[in-house]
């Protein structure tokens, strides 16, 4: 999975160690809705995604979700692996009746806002970051 997530970077970073990863896997047990799937091929990882589905107190107390990480690695692209990924989000997002759900994608990645619109996501206000 770590390699797929360099897939995301415009600027290659260094990337976690394992142990650093794992370590992080370990506190994603400390939030109720957080959860990271993959799409296997055999027993290799081609596709990762994380979904962390949110509590909501305003719209009649429905949750909200957003799907963040979202990666194909680039042999297994154009094979409906996203697609599958994205279908299984939305899915749990219904089982959980969120009133929406979410994702942020870089201004550059024109193929991918492409995607995300064949699968029925508008465009939809702006998404500001601070770092």
């Amino acid at each position: 999975m770590l390699g797929l997530y360099a897939l995301l970077e415009f600027k290659p970073a260094l990337s976690l160690s394992m142990e650093a990863a794992r370590a992080r896997f370990q506190r994603y047990k400390e939030y109720p809705n957080y959860r990271i799937y993959v799409a296997e091929l055999g027993e290799v990882v081609v596709g990762t995604f994380a979904l962390i589905i949110v509590d909501s107190i305003a719209h009649c107390g429905k949750p909200f979700a957003v799907v963040e990480d979202v990666v194909v690695s680039q042999d297994c692209q154009g094979r409906g692996i996203g697609k599958r990924m994205m279908e299984f989000a939305m899915c749990r997002c219904k089982e959980f009746g969120c009133y929406k759900l979410t994702l942020s994608s870089h201004l550059k990645r024109q193929i991918a806002h492409s995607f995300y619109e064949s699968l029925g996501f508008e465009k939809h206000g702006f998404s500001f970051f601070i770092t």
